[in-house]
This record gives C-alpha cells, structure tokens and sequence, in this order.
C-alpha cells in the first residue's frame, strides 16, 4: 500500500516554477492559503533535496491557524545524503525524514542527520521511490503532499507515484532555457508515452487558476 500522493505546485503561464536565478515567487495571498490548508489537511509533504538546497522550506503549516500537530511528517529525498544539517526542514516543528541510498547510507555527514531525522535507506545509488512510499504508508502517513522539485516530479510521475495534481497557474511569462519547469528529468521521448491527466475541477483566486487533475492510470 503507499499514501495519496498530490502534487501541488504553482508555476508561470509557460511553465516555470522558478526562474533561471531561482526566484520562485508565483502564487497570490489567496493561493498561498489554499497551500497552507493543504499542508495541514495531509499526513506528510515530501521534496527533494534540490528544493531544500535552493529554498531552505520549513514545511510547515504558518499562513493560517495552526497547532504545532497540525504540521506533517517532512519527508526529504536526498539519495546522497546532502541536506545541511542547519537546514530550517531539520527543525523541531515536525518530525523529518531523510530518504537516502545504500551507497551513501554510511557517511558522517547521514551520522549527523541521524540526530535531527529519521534517515530510510534504499536503492544502491538513488533512493528508491516506491519502497519509500510503502514505508510511509506503513508509518502512517496515508496521504502525502509533494512540493518537487521538478526533478522529484518527473521521477514520481514517471513510476506512477502520483495520484492527483493541484496547479497554481499565475499571470507571469518569464522564458529562459535554465528556468526549471513544473517536470524536468529525462523526459518521455514520445506523445502517446506520455502521462494522461482528466481534468476535475477549475478555480479562480483572484488572478490565479487553480487546476486540478486526476492521473489516469
């Protein structure tokens, strides 16, 4: 069994979600609560360590009422074993876990972590995604929000990891060849290899659009 997984992440009208420089800034005030409600409404959010890299996230619920409780499990995939051990996700808000491989499993940097985290090992050179989310599911966590990068994205979506895909569309073009998109990764090398999406449900919040697919599988 594995946890309800959401990809939810807002990105420009071409498709980027951060620009070549890292500036990410997309949703409105509006947005950013629906965000927020939904962090606290799922078990867990899971990133890869690009994000936490690029953004230091706390990954916390803080744009509406909140308890300390209200916070899901952090969940971080981070095959070599990367995340500074100052990083904000490492806090004492929630509980963190740290996904990594087996052949960076021994390392004194995963030592240290081991004392702010949980650490998971699987896979030999990159974290193996499904056993990582058969092991959440049996920690409890049955529903589970991903916040990308877009490198964890494509790599979720390309095993069928993923469930459902909330988008923030925000009224911005910003181009650039470097400009991270929503997926990245390798990429499906043909159309009809690609991943089908039934649209569900449209919103507007102010000059946002909020679209919400479910995947065909």
């Amino acid at each position: 069994m594995k946890p309800y997984v959401i990809l939810n992440a807002a990105m420009t009208l071409d498709g980027k979600i951060a620009t070549k420089t890292g500036s990410s800034k997309i949703s409105g005030k509006k947005d950013m609560v629906r965000v927020h409600q939904l962090r606290k409404d799922m078990d867990g959010i899971i990133v890869g360590i690009g994000t936490v890299l690029a953004d230091d996230p706390k990954l916390t619920v803080s744009k509406i009422d909140a308890l300390l409780e209200d916070n899901p499990i952090r969940i971080v995939v981070d095959s070599q074993g990367r995340t500074p051990i100052n990083s904000r996700v490492l806090n004492k808000m929630a509980p963190t876990i740290i996904a990594v491989s087996g052949k960076y499993s021994d390392t004194r940097e995963i030592k240290e972590l081991s004392k702010k985290a949980d650490i998971f090992v699987s896979g030999k050179e990159h974290v193996d995604l499904s056993k990582l989310l058969d092991y959440l599911y049996s920690q409890g966590i049955k529903t589970l929000m991903l916040e990308g990068g877009s490198t964890l994205n494509f790599s979720m979506i390309k095993e069928g990891l993923i469930d459902e895909i909330r988008i923030c569309i925000g009224p911005m073009i910003v181009g650039g060849n470097y400009a991270k998109t929503l997926f990245d990764g390798e990429g499906f090398d043909f159309m009809e290899d690609s991943v089908k999406l039934d649209l569900i449900n449209i919103n507007q919040l102010d000059q946002d659009l909020i679209l919400t697919y479910k995947i065909i599988k």
